[in-house]
């Protein structure tokens, strides 16, 4: 079964309910540009120097961060809601509106039923990938980076 990127945009609904550590995104904060100590300009400001308060520098391995700072214990579309004010706590979320398509699917999710309905349908889909076992599957050492 193909996993499209529809798919898995709408699978990241379940970041509305998860945390990141600081020294994960922190570089968004303090160095984005190496060299010049900035911030990712797609961040927005206010939320940057939020994300400065609780992460002091870039190897905070212990402080954690909600990805979705207003209903962190909710699963619902707040995520969503929250990336469309640039509150995108990864680069890889902040990505979803750098497309089309990805942007779409984020606006389509930001309708409560479809929010619901959206990522029940894509989770049975995922959940129907034949995954690799054994010597033919590789499990990443870190969740943010391909194994080299």
């Amino acid at each position: 079964m193909a996993v499209t990127n529809r798919i898995i945009n709408c699978v990241k609904s379940g970041h509305t309910i998860d945390v990141g550590h600081c020294n994960l995104f922190s570089q968004r904060l303090y160095n984005f540009t190496a060299g010049k100590h900035d911030a990712d300009p797609s961040l927005n400001s206010t939320y940057a120097a939020f994300l400065k308060t609780q992460c002091k520098s870039l190897s905070n391995k212990i402080t954690i961060v909600p990805m979705d700072p207003g209903s962190p214990l909710s699963f619902d579309n707040n995520y969503f809601k929250n990336l469309k004010l640039n509150h995108g706590l990864f680069q890889s979320d902040s990505a979803l509106l750098t497309n089309n398509e990805a942007t779409n699917t984020v606006d389509e999710l930001l309708d409560y039923q479809d929010f619901f309905s959206k990522f029940g349908q894509s989770m049975k889909r995922m959940g129907a990938i034949e995954v690799l076992t054994g010597s033919s599957g590789k499990i990443r050492k870190k969740c943010n980076v391909v194994n080299s």
